[in-house]
């Protein structure tokens, strides 16, 4: 197969399971010199590795720092064409966003492959209305004392507004990059929030702890979407606080919802 141009090819993949990858973005990748899957902003389930290489060639995977410090990445797409496999939509880090600034900088030929990302699959397999959602917000790993109670007020913020809230969980807890990431769990996840609720309290936010009733909140949790191993169950958070099955997790917390979200949400019950 001929190759094609050198530079940097940003290449979403899908999500979880390589059976969302488009035939753009497979034809592509077998087209490149050299082939890296990014892991660390997500994960492909070992299942799916092997595939990988069958579909489209071998590849090596590469990190955070060498993504936060590409000097070698761009060095190599200057001279050929390579290949920077993502799993998701590659633009919804920040990292892969400073990548194509990096390149324009340095005259290094750039192009990009977008593909399913799980957020959009998320949402579409809650059966609530996409223009219907907020902010997203990203639940951290804790470190040491270190808690930010803004996802919380993030959350809040969306429900005051009677936007819902698509919550997505670490994936990293050492917070490096350089190892292969372990997803935070939702039991993990509803832990920090009512640890944030505390800490709110504490420092004097008693006029908004009244509406962080946590337990009664509606909550769907979505996990490994896109994959066949994917689930999708809703009801009250004290009904879902122990589900703890699956690889990868997002939380929905809607807000005031209309007849047909109530009926999707209805379906969806444990």
């Amino acid at each position: 197969m001929v190759p094609i141009q050198s530079g940097l090819w940003l290449i979403g993949i899908g999500p979880g399971d390589l059976g969302h990858i488009t035939e753009r973005a497979m034809y592509t990748a077998k087209r490149c010199n050299k082939r890296y899957l990014e892991g660390y902003t997500a994960v492909l389930p070992e299942s799916q590795q092997e595939k990988l290489e069958q579909i489209v060639g071998p590849w090596e995977r590469i990190m955070r720092p060498e993504i936060e410090n590409p000097l070698k990445l761009l060095e190599e797409a200057r001279k050929e064409s390579v290949a920077l496999l993502v799993v998701g939509d590659p633009m919804q880090a920040t990292t892969h966003i400073d990548l194509e600034a990096r390149c324009s900088e340095n005259n290094i030929n750039f192009n990009l492959i977008p593909g399913m990302s799980a957020t959009s699959l998320a949402i579409s397999l809650s059966g609530l209305q996409s223009y219907r959602f907020g902010r997203q917000v990203t639940i951290p790993f804790s470190y040491g004392d270190y808690l930010p109670t803004s996802p919380l007020e993030m959350i809040y913020l969306n429900k005051k507004n009677d936007l819902h809230s698509l919550v997505l969980l670490d994936l990293d807890p050492s917070g490096m990059g350089v190892e292969i990431p372990r997803p935070m769990s939702p039991v993990y996840a509803i832990k920090q929030l009512k640890l944030m609720v505390k800490k709110l309290a504490i420092e004097g936010y008693k006029n908004i702890i009244d509406d962080y009733l946590l337990d009664d909140w509606s909550t769907i949790f979505v996990s490994d979407a896109g994959t066949d191993e994917e689930t999708v169950i809703s009801g009250s958070l004290t009904e879902l606080i122990n589900y703890n099955s699956g690889l990868i997790h997002t939380i929905i917390f809607p807000a005031t919802m209309s007849d047909n979200e109530k009926e999707a949400f209805e379906r969806r019950r444990k």
